[in-house]
């Protein structure tokens, strides 16, 4: 019973381990959604990669620009970070709360990174800080 219990468990093992990983794959086969937004957003850089990371029970998509930039989506393309590096992360990207936040609280600076996790957006400023924002947009704190 243990030897096949044990072989059965070393079978999924390896099926899950197959199944996972991140591979390049062609600019067309990441979801219309993450396409859409790169052409809208990014028109003037071209796309140098598109990197899929498959999990056990997620995907996601990294599409790295030649200008530097790095862009992430979940498996349905929606934005789940994006790093402009040193420069600026499209303002139609970042919500009308955050970018009003950043421009009342942190005058002449600008946000170079945007992201979620499972709690909260982050925004990083072209200064060093990070702040986080809730669920609502709304500021929480400045992450050290």
């Amino acid at each position: 019973m243990k030897k096949t219990l044990l072989s059965a468990l070393l079978v999924l093992t390896t099926c899950f381990t197959a199944c996972s990983g991140e591979k390049v794959i062609p600019y067309l086969e990441m979801p219309l959604q993450a396409q859409r937004l790169i052409e809208a957003h990014f028109a003037k850089a071209d796309v140098s990669v598109v990197m899929m990371d498959r999990e056990l029970l997620s995907t996601d998509y990294e599409v790295r620009l030649n200008d530097g930039t790095k862009v992430e989506f979940d498996k349905d393309g929606a934005l789940t970070k994006i790093d402009c590096g040193t420069k600026a992360v499209p303002e139609a990207l970042i919500p009308e709360a955050v970018r009003s936040y950043v421009a009342a609280n942190f005058p002449n600076t600008f946000i170079t990174e945007w992201g979620r996790d499972d709690r909260r957006w982050k925004a990083e400023l072209n200064n060093g800080l990070d702040l986080e924002f809730n669920k609502k947009y709304e500021f929480v704190r400045i992450d050290d």
